[in-house]
């Protein structure tokens, strides 16, 4: 991993921040350094862990997210957590580049889907990271096709 130096600069001219960020080549570092600097939204949440305790969760292990009864419940490859927020609201906060919409009542982490299967019938199944799946609901199925095919 190459070293980063960070500078600040007061410039009260701006009305905006200004990131210029400078390096030999754009390579896989300069990328997710970008990434993360243009992502909008939250890098951790607090959750309610099965037992009661809280625990902060890297937005980047979520799998899922959906409603179940009242609260929303957050999904990672080691467990189910709860989140006081509701589901619209917590989607706002998230990056809507890697979290879509696939039902009403759920949101899924593109990077951790690993095979989905269109049916017959027109519905979607996904299957994601922790050998979990789960099915878009019919009426967010062309959102997901623009996604899957990169036009969106």
């Amino acid at each position: 991993m190459k070293t980063i130096k960070v500078r600040f600069e007061q410039d009260e001219t701006l009305e905006q921040i200004d990131v210029l960020v400078r390096a030999a080549e754009r390579d896989v570092e300069v990328e997710a350094l970008l990434g993360r600097i243009d992502r909008p939204g939250a890098d951790v949440l607090t959750a309610t862990g099965e037992n009661g305790a809280l625990r902060m969760i890297a937005v980047d292990e979520i799998v899922s997210v959906s409603v179940v009864g009242k609260q929303v419940r957050i999904v990672t490859e080691d467990g189910a957590y709860t989140l006081r927020q509701t589901l619209q609201g917590l989607e706002s906060t998230l990056n809507h580049r890697i979290f879509l919409r696939i039902s009403r009542h759920e949101l899924v982490n593109m990077d951790k889907v690993q095979k989905f299967d269109f049916t017959v019938s027109g519905t979607l199944r996904l299957e994601l990271a922790g050998s979990m799946e789960t099915w878009a609901s019919r009426r967010c199925i062309p959102a997901i096709r623009r996604r899957l095919i990169g036009k969106e």
